[in-house]
């Protein structure tokens, strides 16, 4: 059953010189596409995003692109402010953050009131400068997780999460990292549909769920540079469901068992065996993820894991959870079937 709404949520985007650009596009883009496909449904928009700096006009990001900011932060404070603020990150976060005093400070003053705050990528540090994340559970971009645990050591970093929600406070991961937790900020208010087909339109899964890791098997694969074993990582990808023995394996590499383990251990910090249990745990989230109503022995199947008992004892080892727990936790609320 989809939510109802009686008007659109009002969205506070909070910008600065030198912030993310794709950061703040890519949010504003799914609640764009949200407040479509509501008018293709007879309804009115759901979304109001407003551009906020700590001045009004244009604000350069670290790209050529411009956004410019329709009301000041002063606006903000002494008005009405949105349901939901969003503070995009920067690439260079030290930097920006010394020089974001005004900002830190409206935080401080403003983040406890607000109904849904949200942090994206590195825009994190502005929140824990403020003291909102004091004892609270956050995400980051991975590559400054370390710098923002060893600052603020009173936040619980999640260096792996793609997004965190801790009550009001949402923080998220870096980059595209920010289209997830929109994403799931748009099935919270309007329902699992709606957020579907506006992942359609942007060509992506709805949901990186954000207990996720923000590091797949299929992104570890494109880091490989040695041509053979992309090559095969890519073979494998595609041939989960099908026995893969070692000597398989390197009968298709074309190499020796003990060659192709040895080049495979090298380039990739793992063995094929591990590799291969790696991506078929990932086929099976995803699976448990997108496909509620499919039976785990059809899910094991899919994901060449060969039995539901060889799925089950997978997702103990490695998660500490059953399969059926997972759906429940990563699925679509209400729809989970067995």
């Amino acid at each position: 059953m989809e939510h109802r709404h009686a008007g659109a949520h009002r969205v506070d985007l909070v910008v600065y010189p030198g912030f993310k650009a794709l950061e703040a596009i890519g949010p504003m883009s799914v609640f764009d596409y949200a407040n479509v496909h509501l008018r293709q449904r007879g309804q009115p928009d759901g979304y109001e995003v407003r551009v906020v700096a700590e001045e009004r006009g244009m604000v350069r990001s670290d790209t050529l692109m411009s956004l410019e900011a329709t009301h000041s932060l002063e606006q903000l404070e002494q008005g009405a402010l949105g349901c939901t603020v969003v503070v995009v990150g920067s690439r260079n976060i030290e930097k920006v953050l010394d020089a974001s005093g005004d900002l830190v400070g409206w935080l401080e003053r403003v983040g406890p009131t607000v109904p849904r705050l949200i942090s994206l990528c590195s825009g994190s540090f502005f929140l824990a400068q403020a003291g909102l994340l004091h004892g609270r559970k956050a995400a980051t971009h991975w590559s400054v997780a370390a710098m923002l645990q060893q600052r603020y050591p009173e936040v619980d970093v999640d260096a792996d999460a793609i997004y965190v929600r801790d009550g009001a406070l949402w923080t998220s991961a870096g980059v595209t990292a920010g289209i997830d937790l929109a994403l799931a900020v748009v099935e919270e208010d309007f329902g699992h549909a709606l957020a579907l087909e506006v992942a359609r339109d942007l060509v992506m899964y709805l949901k990186r769920p954000g207990g996720q890791s923000q590091f797949s098997v299929r992104l570890a694969s494109q880091s490989t540079t040695h041509r053979s074993i992309q090559n095969m990582q890519q073979w494998i990808l595609q041939h989960l469901d099908e026995p893969l023995s070692m000597e398989r394996m390197a009968e298709q590499a074309a190499m020796s068992d003990r060659h192709f383990r040895r080049l495979f251990l090298q380039e990739c910090g793992q063995t094929p065996t591990a590799f291969v249990e790696s991506a078929r745990l990932e086929r099976a989230k995803q699976l448990l993820e997108e496909n509620l109503g499919l039976p785990l022995k059809t899910i094991a199947a899919r994901a060449g894991l060969g039995s539901e008992q060889a799925l089950r004892h997978l997702f103990s080892r490695q998660l500490g959870i059953t399969p059926q727990t997972y759906r429940e936790r990563f699925g679509s609320r209400g729809q989970a079937k067995e």
